[in-house]
């Protein structure tokens, strides 16, 4: 068991017959007792203070890991993020080819109604310029008909006429 300042206060030498000066060993004994009292003191103070930097150090440690913690969350929600924005990118994606496959098979498809169209139109252009030819034909085989070189040559009495016509009419 260690020493304390009261112990060596209350040491008690025992005398010979030269021994030591006895003034001079309690003044020694004082000073070491003082001495001995600033050491304890300076124990105790040092044991308070790693005792307080201890607790500092456990409160900086428990911020550490809860820092570490959320680093950790952090780090899993942005990968989390990142994956579902991954996930829905390729959603996108997907609805937007489908949705290009769509109009492009639309337009495929009305670019051959279109033509279609088109060749009916051909078709019925065709029909219209032979009848129209026809009839222009048939109409040229009328004007050369003649007919109208009888009609040219033939000559009409005014009077004739216009009796013929009130007869017909009945005036």
């Amino acid at each position: 068991m260690p020493l304390t300042p009261l112990d060596i206060h209350n040491k008690e030498f025992t005398r010979k017959f030269k021994g030591y000066d006895e003034d001079e060993v309690n003044e020694f004994l004082d000073q070491v007792i003082k001495d001995y009292e600033t050491v304890i003191r300076e124990k105790k103070d040092l044991k308070e203070r790693l005792d307080q930097l201890n607790e500092r150090l456990g409160h900086f440690t428990n911020i550490e890991e809860t820092l570490n913690k959320s680093i950790l969350v952090a780090q899993e929600t942005a990968e989390e993020v990142k994956g579902n924005a991954t996930k829905e990118s390729k959603l996108i994606i997907k609805e937007a080819e489908k949705n290009a496959d769509r109009i492009i098979n639309e337009a495929l498809h009305k670019s051959r109604r279109i033509a279609m169209e088109v060749e009916e139109l051909k078709k019925q252009a065709k029909v219209f310029r032979t009848r129209l030819k026809m009839l222009v034909e048939a109409q040229l085989d009328m004007i050369e008909n003649d007919d109208w070189d009888g009609l040219l040559t033939t000559e009409v009495d005014p009077e004739t006429e216009y009796e013929k016509e009130a007869v017909e009419n009945n005036y």
